[in-house]
């Protein structure tokens, strides 16, 4: 299974967290990564979003059908973020937009094995798949991408 994980871009400070909205620098993030992720993408990717406000613009930028979820919201686990994503028995990729330190802390445990602090930066993407060699699943990065890396 692939997982990709996609930080919201840079977002108002403000009241109501779950309100908040993009900046312009913020839009410009989620449509260089939106050209990368489009380029990238298997179509048949399921992508989910948290029903934040900063959250659906970033995944707008991208052009194709999503689903909100509300197990997504900005305080969620690692653990709800997981079965959101049904890790790791999705058939097909699966694209999570979400928040800080949630994301940091699900690319830890699938990477590291364990639950640690790793900082994912607004409107970058961790993409993680398996590997399968005999009875030995394994996870590995397959792709970081920041915004600032995509030329435009």
């Amino acid at each position: 299974m692939d997982l990709i994980l996609w930080r919201h871009a840079e977002a108002e400070i403000g009241e109501p967290d779950e309100g908040r909205a993009l900046t312009g620098k913020g839009h410009k993030q989620a449509w260089k990564m939106a050209d990368w992720l489009d380029h990238n993408l298997p179509h048949s990717c399921k992508i989910i979003s948290s029903p934040a406000t900063r959250t659906v613009q970033t995944v707008e930028a991208l052009g194709r059908k999503f689903k909100t979820h509300p197990e997504l919201a900005p305080d969620c686990s690692p653990q709800q973020l997981l079965a959101v994503a049904n890790w790791p028995n999705s058939r097909e990729p699966v694209l999570i937009i979400g928040h800080q330190p949630t994301l940091g802390r699900v690319a830890a445990l699938l990477i590291a094995g364990q639950m640690q602090e790793w900082s994912i930066r607004k409107g970058s993407v961790w993409w993680i798949a398996q590997r399968e060699r005999g009875d030995i699943t394994t996870n590995y990065l397959k792709a970081v991408m920041a915004p600032d890396l995509i030329a435009k």
